[in-house]
């Protein structure tokens, strides 16, 4: 168990707040790095920003984006010349609605694009003005899509893969709390620094404490191999004397931190991710990850990172034995 001067630094929330590191239901980190925390009262304006949405929405919902806006944008010019008559535009010889409308609107597609076939063209000054913006909205639109589709393939990120489960594993005699993470992209990461954080209730859902853990190392000065993160359970852990039920009761949550050194960018990045209770397996260990050598080569199969294998765990260790008793008067020979 915690010893006081332990608690003294457990309460440094971390910057969750104290309100939320008491009132919140689930947990506080997600697996995929989140949090879940929600910010309200700003207007939307003011608390949304365009750039960084588009940066960092995932690669099929930002090509549907700059498909729908480029989609829209020819619509929207097409019905201006649509709306201008049929007089606006030469070459254009349907007299449906809907068939008109589409030799607007692929007008507007050349336009947009500088493609220019020639053989639709613009007739008179509202016309052509049209064109004119529709010009320069499409120099600046393809300007933006191409500044943002350089910053997301410039912008270097980390793809760490965690083990599914943590574990309590035997450990030197006593036991320890394990995981496993590797690099899910073919660059190197260098100085890669890991903090693992507990975060648990004390009293019911009173009051939750926040503990960093010791790792048995925090930090890997190489990261081409897959690498499992140690948390021994000592006499001096947050952990010790705790059970399965003690860390389910507590609702414990176990919050980590990496950051490292992309070496093709020469820029740090981050990952985070946690472990509830429920994601922790007692009694295991991470099965062996290295293949045979071939041609003098080692190799590592990814594919086993969340493998375990069940083993049985050190008895705790007993409590020290009473001292000796003093001999109270009239109890001596």
């Amino acid at each position: 168990m915690a010893t006081e001067r332990q608690r003294e630094e457990l309460n440094r929330d971390l910057g969750f707040g104290a309100v939320v590191a008491r009132d919140s239901a689930k947990r506080l980190l997600n697996r995929d790095g989140s949090f879940n925390v929600v910010r309200e009262g700003l207007r939307f304006f003011a608390s949304w920003s365009p750039y960084h949405y588009l940066l960092t929405v995932s690669w099929p919902r930002f090509l549907g984006l700059v498909s729908a806006a480029y989609l829209a944008a020819n619509a929207l010019f097409g019905a201006l010349f649509f709306a201008l008559g049929p007089g606006a535009l030469s070459g254009v010889n349907e007299t449906g609605l809907g068939s008109r409308f589409l030799q607007c609107f692929f007008f507007s597609v050349q336009t947009f694009a500088t493609i220019g076939y020639g053989s639709v063209s613009p007739v008179g000054v509202a016309a052509n003005l049209v064109v004119t913006l529709e010009s320069l909205v499409g120099l600046l639109g393809f300007a933006l899509a191409t500044g943002l589709l350089f910053a997301r393939f410039s912008r270097p990120t980390a793809h760490i893969l965690f083990s599914e489960s943590a574990i309590i594993a035997p450990y030197r005699g006593i036991t320890a709390f394990e995981f496993r993470i590797a690099n899910a992209r073919q660059n190197q990461l260098i100085e890669v620094q890991a903090k693992v954080l507990y975060a648990g209730f004390r009293d019911g859902r009173g009051t939750r404490d926040f503990a960093p853990l010791n790792l048995e190392r925090d930090r890997v000065t190489f990261f081409p191999l897959a690498w499992t993160i140690v948390h021994p359970i000592d006499s001096e852990s947050p952990l010790f004397g705790l059970t399965r039920e003690d860390l389910l009761a507590a609702d414990a949550e176990f919050l980590i931190l990496l950051s490292g050194i992309d070496e093709t960018f020469a820029q740090t990045v981050h990952a985070r991710s946690s472990y509830k209770a429920g994601e922790i397996v007692w009694g295991a260990r991470f099965t062996n990850l290295f293949k045979p050598p071939r041609a003098g080569v080692l190799s590592i199969d990814i594919g086993r990172l969340h493998e375990i294998e069940r083993v049985a765990l050190p008895e705790p260790p007993a409590p020290p034995p009473p001292g000796p008793r003093r001999i109270g008067p009239g109890e001596g020979a």
